[in-house]
């Protein structure tokens, strides 16, 4: 029956990004307590699924940058030989289990996954793309939750909202005693989680002498600067690898 599973052997070339989004989290904002318009302990959780998936999973990204409900997950070696159907159901079945846990959550949770083929120069406006999705949806959470407080519903905020341009969110939330841009950084520009190289020193058991050598570390970085700058640019050069 083997030549019936039409896609086993569909594989995928590094490096690519491997995108979760978590399916129908609204739901679970009540039942979690979360709160609005950012909850801090959902936002470390999910960084922490991040470190996980590297470190712990045997997937090893290369890094893992998380905004609200999604994790981009950057490979520029893939395990499984690349199969897609393994890489798919693999990342996103560790990530709904990594989450449940850290959530202490009664209800079962998941994610849908997807691949996104890219070069090294192509990978670095991937995450400029996705940090500007993480700062223009921390404007739409400020403002709906502020109007809501105000006394709209949520349908009614939602549709005010609709194709408000950026300068009219940030007059909403101004107006309402919200500086945008004064807000913590992990909510305007989204968690990079990445490994590190680290230098470490030591005797040489043989030779008595001292020496120097580098081992690897997961670090999360809340405060990041803009991606689409130079300091941001640079940032992602120095770590998204080539295959």
């Amino acid at each position: 029956m083997r030549h019936r599973e039409l896609y086993s052997n569909l594989v995928a070339l590094p490096p690519l990004f491997i995108r979760l989004d978590g399916r129908t989290f609204h739901r679970f904002a009540e039942s979690w307590g979360l709160e609005r318009p950012f909850d801090e302990r959902f936002a470390d959780a999910m960084a922490h699924v991040g470190e996980l998936l590297i470190a712990e999973s045997g997937l090893s990204p290369d890094l893992a940058y998380t905004f609200s409900d999604e994790i981009n997950l950057y490979f520029s070696r893939l395990p499984f030989n690349g199969r897609v159907e393994k890489l798919d159901s693999v990342t996103a079945s560790y990530a709904a289990s990594a989450l449940t846990i850290g959530m202490e959550s009664r209800e079962a949770i998941s994610f849908d996954a997807r691949i996104v083929h890219v070069t090294t120069e192509v990978a670095t406006e991937y995450l400029v793309h996705r940090q500007g999705e993480a700062w223009r949806n921390h404007m739409n959470a400020y403002c709906q939750h502020l109007l809501v407080n105000g006394g709209m519903s949520r349908k009614e905020a939602a549709a005010f909202l609709k194709g408000m341009p950026s300068r009219g969110m940030h007059e909403v939330a101004f107006s309402r005693g919200v500086n945008l841009a004064d807000t913590p950084a992990w909510q305007r520009r989204g968690i990079l989680v990445r490994k590190r190289e680290r230098k470490v020193k030591g005797i040489d058991p043989r030779s008595g002498e001292a020496v120097e050598s580098y081992r690897s570390e997961v670090v999360t970085d809340r405060d990041l600067p803009v991606f689409a700058s130079p300091e941001g640019r640079s940032l992602l050069s120095s770590i998204l690898r080539s295959p």
